[in-house]
C-alpha cells in the first residue's frame, strides 16, 4: 500500500537532512518541501503551512497519511509506515 509523505523542511537544517536519508534508507517515496529553496510567496505559504500542521516553527514537519510528526522521529515514522 502506497503512503501520502510530505516533508517540509529546511536545506540548512541538520534533522531535516537526517529525515531525508533516513526516508531514502527506507526506500519510502516522498515529498521533500526546502521551504527556503522557494521562491518568496510560494515559500511563505509553506512555512505558514508547515506552522499551521505542526503548531510550531521547529523542523522537519513531517506529514504521513495526515498524521504530524514534527522533528526528526524515525521510530515514529516506521510505526505510521509499518515499517519494522
Amino acid at each position: 500500500m502506497s503512503q501520502d509523505v510530505v516533508v517540509y523542511a529546511l536545506s540548512t537544517c541538520p534533522w531535516c537532512k537526517r529525515a531525508r536519508e533516513w526516508f531514502t534508507a527506507q526506500q519510502v517515496a516522498c515529498e521533500f518541501i526546502n521551504i527556503d529553496e522557494l521562491p518568496d510567496q510560494e515559500g511563505d505559504a509553506a512555512a505558514d503551512k508547515a506552522h499551521e500542521l505542526s503548531g510550531s516553527h521547529a523542523f522537519p514537519v513531517v506529514v504521513i497519511d495526515g498524521s504530524v510528526v514534527v522533528g526528526f522521529r524515525p521510530e515514529r515514522y516506521a510505526d505510521l509506515l509499518g515499517i519494522k
